[in-house]
């Protein structure tokens, strides 16, 4: 049975909870988001044989269509496996879709970004250092803000077929079935069109997890999964299922 979809544009209390998360997050980021989680990358850096020059003019473009692909694989990575659930769940705990639900970050997580740091290591293994992958890395997440957004329908269907665009994006957010673990692209959708997890927006989308927060206190919502996560494997009562929860997928 699926929730009523009343919740349209932005309430105050869920804007405000948003808003204080990215506070959160600044405060945090230069050791959790931006030195720790391309620790790996660093280190593929130094022992790759291949090393690229930024001096050609190519190795921009390319960099940030390679680092869109890793996050591809880093954003599917969330969603399937419990651990980075935890923290990505944050991002889609409103029950709202707009330009906030697009700031509403994890932070204090360092253990689990460093963890999903992994995805970026092949971009740093064929040549692109590690400085590149992470400045190209903000210029996806920076994109895909003004996506977060119902005011915006379907854009022309070339822009729809190559790029993320609200439409796509609105889906990724869906607690419906049929668009539950959908439409991970970040700049590009095309990389969920050749991997098989691409799904248009069809019928009205119902915001939110599968297992809402239910609050609007940042601390809460934070680390709500992470809680939840704890008790799971504490109640679990052999090795295997501890691991089945802490490494399988959510739910």
């Amino acid at each position: 049975m699926y929730k009523n979809n009343s919740n349209k544009g932005y309430e105050w209390r869920d804007t405000a909870t948003s808003l204080a998360t990215l506070a959160a997050d600044m405060l945090t980021r230069g050791f959790t988001k931006l030195l720790i989680p391309f620790s790996f990358a660093q280190a593929a850096e130094s022992v790759t044989p291949f090393h690229l020059s930024p001096s050609g003019w190519w190795v921009w473009p390319l960099g940030l269509v390679v680092t869109d692909l890793c996050y591809y694989w880093a954003h599917r990575a969330d969603h399937q496996i419990r651990i980075l659930w935890v923290a990505h769940s944050v991002h889609h705990s409103s029950r709202y879709f707009n330009l906030s639900t697009g700031m509403r970050r994890p932070w204090l997580y360092p253990g689990i970004f460093t963890l999903r740091g992994l995805a970026f290591v092949p971009a740093a293994m064929i040549g692109f250092p590690a400085w590149m992958i992470g400045l190209s890395y903000v210029m996806v997440f920076f994109y895909q803000i003004p996506v977060h957004t119902e005011r915006i329908g379907v854009l022309p269907g070339p822009v729809e077929f190559i790029f993320n665009t609200p439409s796509h994006h609105r889906v990724h957010h869906g607690s419906n079935a049929q668009y539950l673990d959908r439409n991970f692209g970040g700049i590009l959708i095309l990389w969920d069109r050749i991997f098989g997890t691409f799904t248009a927006e069809r019928e009205p989308v119902l915001y939110g997890t599968v297992h809402d927060v239910d609050s609007f206190n940042p601390l809460v919502v934070n680390y709500g999964e992470l809680v939840s996560l704890v008790r799971d494997v504490r109640s679990s009562s052999n090795w295997s299922a501890r691991l089945r929860h802490v490494l399988g997928r959510p739910g």
